[in-house]
């Protein structure tokens, strides 16, 4: 007999700042994502708690006092788990610890969690391990605080390695093994990479949960994963596509965000090849999000840190089925219209029509402006084609062109 048991979500609550490097807006929007991580990894965020403070207390991240509040609701409430919005330090963590007696967890090592969840190769579990080894090695002294240090006194005296030493040692042969599993799997993508020949290669780009497996899916008629929660896809998946008589190669890479830990940016160097070596890059943007401009920028400065932001792209904003925007009564003279009150006209005739790369609207998933979508990626991979093959070119025509 299989035994049925209810699952109850986790309970927890989430902690930020407002200080002078992130102002109230950002900090509500950051705990806004942290809450939408958290019902990802599976828990339920119960209550938010935010201080404004010059910049993080070193000790405690919060304030004594604040500390006190947050360790009484959760006392009075039965809370497991404390979530912060930053990277905490191995310090930090223990002091936070001894105060509220509860799970801590960080940002990093709440999206490190998410990533342990859905790796489903063996190169997104290694990779995923690395970043998990290099985020603990720090951090093992709250561990073992019992076995720090070795007794003194008669007959203590001598050569020894204590508990905790051994635990890192062991971390970092760990760090190290998994480092050279990683050097043959980059070598086997490689080959695999190598094999392809000289197809273009157009890598979907993007921050997370912005529906680029769904277009992957729409485009390429597979069966990619797809779901909306935050990093529903951290393996890469190509499919060999056809527009008209055009073949080329169409990745689905992992989404981007914001405060990316460093540790997951160098573990995913492999996953990350495939944006390098693309021709060019479909930059998917959310445009029903609120901040999509914010997300905008912050794939931007990930493609820039991995020496990609040169390359040929398309914007391709989604989502256009979910946008709504706010109105402005016609006897309202004292509102004044914002950004939150454009409509899709108007955020076209804005920096979209100035900006330096193409851009299409388009629904992935209701599968609007779809054709106007293949015919501006048709024309931008014929241009690539084009300049590989240039004594083929009488091969190709117009898209709009019958067969």
């Amino acid at each position: 007999m299989i035994d049925e048991r209810e699952v109850i979500s986790e309970k927890a609550v989430l902690i930020g700042i407002i200080s002078q490097k992130q102002d109230e807006t950002q900090s509500t929007e950051y705990l806004d994502e942290l809450e939408f991580l958290t019902l990802t990894a599976g828990g339920v965020a119960v209550k938010r708690f935010v201080q404004k403070m010059e910049k993080p207390n070193p000790k405690t991240f919060l304030g004594v006092g604040k500390l006190e509040e947050v360790r009484d609701y959760i006392e009075s409430n039965h809370i497991g788990t404390a979530i912060f919005d930053d990277e905490l330090s191995p310090a930090q963590i223990r002091n936070i610890e001894k105060v509220l007696d509860c799970k801590i967890l960080d940002r990093t090592n709440l999206i490190l969690d998410i990533f342990a969840q859905r790796a489903q190769t063996s190169s997104a579990k290694t990779q995923v391990e690395l970043a998990q080894c290099q985020y603990l090695l720090p951090r093992l002294t709250r561990l073992w605080t019992h076995l720090d240090k070795q007794k003194g006194g008669i007959g203590m005296r001598g050569p020894g390695e204590t508990e905790i030493e051994t635990d890192r040692r062991i971390i970092r042969d760990k760090i190290f093994l998994l480092k050279q599993k990683l050097k043959t799997i980059d070598k086997q993508m490689g080959v695999q990479r190598k094999n392809r020949g000289k197809m273009v290669r157009v890598a979907l780009v993007g921050y997370t949960n912005v529906g680029k497996s769904t277009l992957m899916n729409v485009i390429s008629k597979s069966d990619v994963f797809a779901e909306n929660k935050l990093f529903a896809t951290l393996d890469t998946t190509v499919r060999k596509v056809v527009i008209k008589n055009i073949p080329f190669l169409l990745t689905d890479t992992v989404g981007f965000i914001r405060k990316l830990p460093t540790q997951l940016v160098e573990s995913f160097k492999s996953t990350l090849d495939e944006v390098r070596e693309a021709d060019l890059l479909l930059h998917v943007v959310d445009i029903s999000h609120p901040n999509f401009e914010d997300h905008i920028a912050s794939v931007n400065s990930v493609l820039a840190d991995i020496k990609c932001a040169d390359k040929p792209s398309v914007m391709v904003f989604n989502k256009i089925d979910a946008y709504s925007h706010e109105t402005i009564d016609e006897d309202d003279i004292v509102t004044e219209k914002g950004k939150e009150h454009y409509t899709l006209q108007d955020w076209k005739k804005t920096w979209m029509n100035d900006y330096d790369v193409d851009s299409i609207f388009i629904s992935a998933l209701n599968k609007d402006n779809l054709e106007d979508f293949k015919e501006k990626t048709y024309e931008e991979v014929k241009k690539i084609h084009i300049q590989r093959f240039p004594y083929n070119d009488f091969l190709y025509y117009e898209y709009k062109e019958e067969e």
